[in-house]
């Protein structure tokens, strides 16, 4: 093995690798948001009996879920601008990783509102609040406790997939990456440097959530 490994490029470049780190986690705060949002909103319209907001729903869910992730930012990207909608890389890989997250948290909230028992519901209805007061006063933060950390799986499986948006054209910490491994054609010393930074951040998001959900459900049990 003849390689020699070179890092000096690598340190040279770390300024703009944090700050493309840091478009990967505003791409990824702002994708989880928006998922989270639509993702409550499919689970409400899963569980209606109205089949007019059961079944669209329905289908966001399975597109979601059992398509690829790269497919769906290709479709927001480049498949829309067939209709005449051009969206840029940032909103398009925003817009895909939205989608998909609210596909599959539409399930997670499914899982968390059937752990709280239908009687929670109609206690709190009667004692006088209505059904939009009840869900979010007793029914949703029981909700949330029990989603919290396959929320936060989510949040870290968001962050490593917006590594694909390097293929619409983003510059964040993997499209820099390959960036400056085009320059410098040290192409295991700047993937790696990424892997690291990947792993870093998905680690100090993993103890974030664990101290955040400690400090707001101590003494609860998750």
């Amino acid at each position: 093995m003849n390689y020699n490994f070179l890092w000096l490029p690598v340190f040279n470049a770390l300024p703009e690798l944090a700050r493309a780190a840091l478009v990967t986690l505003e791409v990824s705060v702002v994708s989880m948001v928006i998922g989270l949002g639509l993702g409550l909103l499919l689970c409400f319209a899963r569980r209606s009996d109205r089949r007019l907001a059961r079944w669209p729903a329905s289908v966001w869910v399975e597109v979601a879920r059992n398509t690829p992730v790269l497919f769906q930012i290709f479709v927001f990207y480049w498949g829309l601008g067939e209709f005449g909608l051009f969206l840029s890389s940032y909103v398009a890989v925003v817009s895909a990783l939205a989608f998909n997250t609210a596909g599959y948290m539409a399930e997670t909230f499914r899982g968390g509102f059937a752990a709280v028992p239908e009687t929670q519901l109609k206690a709190a209805r009667s004692l006088g609040m209505s059904f939009i007061q009840a869900n979010a006063r007793i029914v949703v933060p029981q909700v949330i406790r029990a989603v919290w950390y396959p929320m936060t799986n989510q949040f870290v499986w968001v962050i490593l997939m917006s590594s694909l948006g390097m293929l619409a054209g983003l510059r964040e910490l993997s499209g820099e990456t390959q960036y400056f491994n085009s320059r410098t054609f040290r192409t295991f010393e700047f993937f790696f440097a990424a892997a690291v930074i990947y792993y870093l951040i998905a680690k100090l998001v993993m103890l974030g959530a664990r101290i955040i959900g400690w400090r707001l459900f101590r003494g609860q049990p998750l």
